[in-house]
């Protein structure tokens, strides 16, 4: 299936004007939010960790030059950054192409090897599953999948050790929580929520007075991660009991989950939400 950005619309509407304006970009993927944002005059440094991308980034250097920055690595790298941003955009879990590479891992509807690995370095799912005690992983599939009867199942993914991805498949009996079952491992794998949580703590001190950050989130452990971030940025600073209290550095200027007419053309952003917030001083 064809990528198709998830919410691009309405993250442009948020961004608002971004002729000549710099934008990070925090997941390139497969390029449809830089591209669009490349289209209406930005600078854009984008990052990504998955080597399949590389070539998908170089076609866009080859088109847009020193408007155009890719940078191989996790978004949690910004860090390291020493310029401010006039925007950064974050459009989180997994991209369409990833999904449909069944040698990836990711997906319960292709035969692959139980891999999972975003940028292809360190522990697969497998591995994971072969490190980790029944409590341990029991705890991913609860934390990470809202697995019910997780410790159950985590014995028996324990007890055959699965190595592919229809072995695991074929081990979840509830069919409702084969993709959790897959989701949790991912996040697991991926370093995900670690990786949001401590990136989202850099931003303000990346940002221009007035410029703006907006996460597309997919599930609600990432959801929940954002909305409670955004919601600490946007409040006063200080002790409302005293009278020096500050305003918020940063004020809510949009939240929008996907239209009936998008979800038409792309089902896959059925969970999608969208949040932004602009700095104000």
């Amino acid at each position: 299936m064809k990528h198709i950005p998830v919410l691009l619309n309405s993250v442009l509407d948020a961004l608002g004007d971004i002729d000549g304006k710099s934008v990070i970009d925090a997941t390139f993927g497969a390029g449809g939010y830089t591209r669009a944002f490349l289209e209406r005059g930005a600078i854009v440094t984008a990052f990504d960790r998955d080597p399949n991308v590389v070539s998908d980034a170089n076609d866009i250097k080859s088109e847009y030059g020193d408007k155009f920055n890719f940078i191989a690595a996790p978004f949690s790298e910004m860090k390291n950054l020493t310029d401010t941003y006039d925007a950064i955009v974050f459009d989180l879990g997994i991209s369409s192409m990833q999904i449909d590479i069944a040698e990836r891992g990711f997906s319960f509807r292709y035969d692959g090897p139980l891999d999972m690995r975003m940028g292809q370095k360190g522990q697969t799912a497998a591995d994971l599953i072969t490190t980790t005690t029944d409590s341990e992983l029991a705890t991913i599939l609860r934390d990470y999948g809202d697995v019910k009867k997780a410790m159950l199942l985590a014995k028996v993914i324990h007890q055959n050790m699965p190595k592919t991805t229809f072995e695991l498949r074929d081990l979840i009996h509830n069919p409702h929580d084969i993709a959790p079952v897959f989701q949790a491992l991912r996040i697991a794998v991926n370093n995900e929520m670690d990786e949001l949580e401590t990136t989202l703590t850099t931003i303000p001190n990346l940002l221009n007075v007035g410029g703006k950050c907006v996460c597309v989130t997919f599930h609600s452990i990432e959801d929940r991660i954002v909305k409670n971030t955004f919601r600490d940025w946007t409040m006063p600073v200080g002790d409302p009991r005293l009278p020096d209290l500050q305003p918020a550095k940063f004020n809510l200027i949009k939240a929008q989950t996907p239209t009936d007419d998008e979800l038409k053309g792309n089902p896959r952003a059925r969970s999608a939400h969208m949040r932004a917030v602009e700095k104000s001083y």
